[in-house]
């Protein structure tokens, strides 16, 4: 403008420059010496705080990889340890079927049924085991007992053999249990057991009218068939027809004699259920030491991969930094 300059005074115009050609130039170099110097701690404190990239995902990669090559070992014991029990058990199954084919027998010749067919008491014995991992062995008499509480609960009990049939049926049908027999599968079943199993099933106060024994039928290593075989009662006994064909039997001798055949009924489809759970643990344990095996594979595979993706970016870094010194 016309005006401009006309208030300045020129001691201070002069005293300005002096100043910028002076201490203030000084001072506007040792700022930019001080810039230089702390830049690059800070881009390296910056570089330092973030994790290189792919690290991670290794590191998460190689555990899995660790946890997977464990539980491969572990699965590879169990089958190993399953396959020795399974040869014991199929031993001891030839034995124990001359058991469970007498007592089928004598049902069968005596024609035996239910004394009331309007609204019968059942009693459902379900043979399990407390040891899992062998796959459908118990979920299938567990579903079979669920669809036939299903019909008619109110007229329905259940004795439970082996922890794994509780739990899964006490979730929905926990007032039908009358009893539970632990400690199963832990050891071979013994005729001892079947007794004192079948001394519960009698003195439970349960006065049931016809029941049913629950337990998978062994029929080769990698197949097995889910069967019931009736049991009855003293006075259902008793009123049979054909119970004449045998002479002498009072009511002592009927009561004595279904305490031993119910005893080798438990006893024969304990034996059945053991080679059964056995061969598909042994089976269910090949199945899963494959799959680990497949796993293993995969994510060696992954490790690989993404440890050449790190390597190579770092070298990529390492060259283009060294052609940006240059």
């Amino acid at each position: 403008t016309k005006d401009c300059g006309k208030n300045c005074d020129n001691n201070q115009i002069s005293t300005t420059f002096s100043f910028l050609h002076g201490p203030g130039l000084q001072l506007s170099k040792m700022m930019m010496q001080r810039a230089n110097i702390l830049m690059p701690v800070a881009i390296e404190a910056t570089f330092q705080s973030q994790p290189q990239r792919g690290m991670a995902t290794l590191k998460a990669i190689s555990i899995r990889l660790k946890s997977v090559k464990n539980i491969q070992k572990i699965t590879q014991s169990m089958k190993m340890v399953s396959a020795a029990k399974y040869s014991r058990a199929e031993r001891d199954l030839k034995a124990a079927r001359p058991y469970g084919v007498g007592a089928q027998q004598f049902f069968e010749k005596t024609e035996i049924q239910s004394e009331d067919k309007t609204e019968p008491k059942k009693l459902l014995i379900a043979m399990t085991s407390d040891r899992g991992l062998c796959g459908a062995v118990h979920t299938g008499v567990a579903r079979y007992i669920r669809n036939e509480l299903a019909k008619d609960d109110s007229q329905t009990k259940l004795f439970c053999v082996g922890d794994k049939s509780r739990s899964i049926l006490s979730r929905t049908y926990g007032k039908n249990i009358l009893m539970v027999a632990n400690e199963v599968g832990r050891l071979p079943p013994t005729f001892l057991d079947a007794s004192k199993i079948a001394h519960e099933v009698l003195k439970t106060g349960y006065d049931f009218t016809e029941g049913q024994i629950v337990y998978n039928k062994f029929k080769s290593v990698v197949s097995y068939q889910l069967s019931t075989l009736p049991v009855y009662n003293a006075p259902t006994v008793e009123k049979s027809e054909k119970l004449a064909l045998y002479d002498s039997l009072d009511s002592e001798i009927v009561q004595s004699y279904l305490e031993y055949s119910l005893a080798s009924l438990i006893f024969y489809t304990m034996k059945e259920g053991a080679c059964s759970e056995q061969s598909s643990r042994m089976t269910a344990m090949d199945n899963a030491s494959k799959n680990a095996g497949e796993m293993i594979e995969k994510l060696t595979l992954t490790f690989n991969r993404t440890r050449q993706a790190v390597i190579t970016r770092e070298l990529i870094e390492i060259i283009s930094g060294a052609a940006a010194l240059n």
